[in-house]
């Protein structure tokens, strides 16, 4: 997996190469200035050199395991592939003390169809994408709000415990 190097404010293209196939074709390169894409089936939006989102087409099918994601991030995406007839060895996760600041989402597009609006830790919107089932949108910064195009159902997942202060502030 290669993370395209991206300045400024714009989005930045998850390089899958051999690792994904798309069901919808092949990808293609722009040159324009802003981040080079390579496939649109998985973004990194970024302002500012910070990272705000990542969004999984349901399109992307892997042939290998590949995370999509860097490991210092909070939150980690990725697929974990196996053949007919593997396993996953029986286990517990070990408990390490982490410490996070912040709250990274993960939303997937269960039904319907929806628009997430991106915004800056400025509150300047940096991106409009329209979601379809299957989708994932990994949130790592920035604020986001959604607007439903059809009756849709998102299942949110992220870090706990739920505090019980409100740990959303609108803008």
């Amino acid at each position: 997996m290669e993370l395209m190097a991206n300045q400024g404010t714009g989005t930045t293209a998850v390089a899958v190469y051999d690792a994904a196939v798309s069901k919808a074709g092949k990808a293609t390169v722009s040159g324009n200035g802003s981040a080079s894409t390579v496939t649109e089936l998985v973004e990194h939006i970024v302002s500012n050199g910070s990272s705000l989102a990542y969004i999984i087409r349901a399109e992307i099918e892997p042939k290998k395991t590949t995370f999509l994601t860097p490991s210092d991030l909070k939150q980690q995406v990725g697929f974990v592939v196996y053949p007919a007839g593997g396993e996953v060895r029986r286990h517990v996760h070990r408990s390490i003390e982490r410490r996070l600041v912040g709250t990274s989402e993960v939303i997937i597009v269960r039904k319907g169809r929806c628009e997430i609006d991106v915004y800056d830790n400025d509150r300047i919107l940096v991106a409009t994408r329209e979601l379809f089932p299957g989708d994932i949108m990994l949130m790592t910064g920035g604020g986001h709000g959604f607007r439903m195009i059809e009756d849709t159902v998102l299942l949110e997942v992220k870090q706990g415990p739920y505090t019980g202060i409100d740990e959303k502030e609108h803008f």
